[in-house]
C-alpha cells in the first residue's frame, strides 16, 4: 500500500469554505447592497469587489501601513527567513578585470 505524505504548513490544504446562505438583495438609495453574514465578516474596513461572469467577487484589502513603517520591511524579512539558507555561491563581478590604481585620500 502506498503512503501518502502528509501536508506540510507550506502546502496544506485552505480552511474550509464556510457554508453558503442565501441572503437578500435590496436598496440602499441608488446602490443595490446586501447584508455581510458574520461568518463571512471581512477584516477592516476596505475591499476590493470585481466581477467574474455571473459572481461578485469581494476580497478584503491587506492593510497599508504608514509611511516610513518598519512592517512591511518586518513582513518581508519574515517571509525570506522561511526560504532558509542559500547554497549558491556569490559570484565574483570582477573577475577578468584589471586592478584598480590605488587612491590617495590624503590633501596636500
Amino acid at each position: 500500500m502506498h503512503k501518502v505524505a502528509e501536508p506540510t504548513a507550506r502546502y496544506a490544504a485552505a480552511p474550509e469554505p464556510a457554508p453558503e446562505r442565501h441572503v437578500r438583495l435590496f436598496r440602499n438609495g441608488a446602490n443595490q447592497a446586501v447584508r455581510i453574514p458574520k461568518e463571512f465578516e471581512l477584516p477592516g474596513s476596505d475591499a476590493l469587489m470585481w466581477r467574474e461572469g455571473d459572481r461578485l467577487i469581494i476580497e478584503a484589502v491587506k492593510p497599508q501601513h504608514p509611511k516610513g513603517s518598519p512592517a512591511p520591511l518586518l513582513a518581508a524579512l519574515d517571509e525570506m527567513a522561511k526560504l532558509g539558507p542559500i547554497d549558491d555561491e556569490f559570484p565574483d563581478f570582477d573577475a577578468g578585470l584589471l586592478p584598480l590604481d590605488d587612491i590617495d585620500l590624503e590633501r596636500d
